[in-house]
């Protein structure tokens, strides 16, 4: 007797995800978990169920390859568990009727909140503080003087919600703010067209921007110099908006004065030039990482794939 097919839409799995996510993404639809399979697999599964999955649903840092998504011709809808799509190939999606979806706003005060926190981690030298009192240092001496941020100017590269997000917070520490982005828009702080000119001007460049082909390398070593050797770079975007091997050139020659880093080229994996650079403040992509945005996040991609399915409106969509 053969049995009655799965009335569930078929969902593929590109990334890990939370288990408050996979619960509910389970009920919901029947997933495939194409991220634990190695290649041999990969090319089993999508042979298999490739022909029946309406959705895919990935973090905000990996990625969708073409390649994969011309295998599955029922696809509808891919829905990112993060604000960043840049692993979407949205022109094809658009091209395709294929729907995306992020999550955006919810994770907005949870990542300004660490670039003001590494804004302070690197000026203060915070790390270096604590290591040093837990090394025993402070029963030898005082622990050396570090700089304030008051008067300090902050360059904000890219004001969308998040940058504006930042923006409002160093204000009140007693920061000056510019920015620079693709136009002008009208706000308290100052426009500053160009990148190299923001730089030169900053003593704290603020990365805040989109990842993607168009903001690849765009801090990069002409950028670097221009900041100076007062200067700090930030960043909570994405990994690839930085020259990382440029940053580590940087670092180790005192062209900045140093970086706080949230997020990396190549993640997980951390350069071990990088690791050892003692001005350097590193962390390991905790932006959004706390219960109340991971689970905020989680329920809108749920709330934009049921609404995908039962034909309404979707929450967030990119296209």
């Amino acid at each position: 007797m053969t049995s009655a097919p799965d009335p569930k839409p078929a969902i593929m799995v590109l990334a890990p995800l939370p288990d408050f996510l996979m619960e509910p993404l389970r009920v919901l639809g029947t997933c495939h978990d194409f991220y634990r399979e190695d290649e041999c697999g990969r090319d089993s599964m999508v042979a298999e169920v490739g022909p029946s999955i309406r959705a895919i649903v990935m973090a905000g840092g990996s990625v969708a390859p073409v390649a994969l998504l011309e295998k599955l011709p029922s696809l509808e809808i891919i829905t990112v568990f993060g604000v960043g799509y840049d692993g979407v190939p949205v022109d094809w999606c658009r091209d395709h009727n294929v729907r995306v979806t992020n999550t955006p706003d919810v994770l907005t005060d949870d990542v300004a909140d660490i670039a003001v926190a590494l804004v302070l981690m690197t000026s203060r030298q915070l790390v270096q503080a604590n290591h040093f009192l837990h090394q025993g240092d402070w029963l030898k001496a005082g622990y050396p003087l570090a700089h304030s941020l008051k008067g300090k100017k902050a360059g904000i590269v890219g004001l969308g919600r998040i940058g504006k997000a930042i923006a409002s917070r160093l204000g009140p520490l007693g920061m000056q703010i510019a920015w620079t982005g693709r136009k002008s828009q009208d706000t308290p702080w100052t426009y500053v067209p160009e990148l190299l000119a923001l730089a030169a001007q900053s003593d704290f460049l603020i990365v805040s921007c989109p990842g993607g082909a168009s903001t690849h390398h765009l801090v990069n070593a002409e950028v670097l110099v221009a900041l100076g050797a007062q200067g700090t770079v930030i960043n909570i975007s994405r990994g690839s908006v930085v020259d990382e091997l440029a940053l580590i050139t940087a670092l180790q020659s005192n062209v900045i004065r140093g970086a706080g880093l949230d997020v990396f080229a190549n993640e997980p994996t951390v350069p071990e030039a990088l690791l050892a650079c003692p001005n350097a403040v590193l962390l390991p992509h905790v932006g959004s990482a706390t219960f109340e945005t991971r689970g905020a996040m989680a329920q809108l991609c749920l709330d934009n794939l049921a609404a995908h399915i039962s034909g309404g409106d979707l929450v967030t969509p990119v296209v």
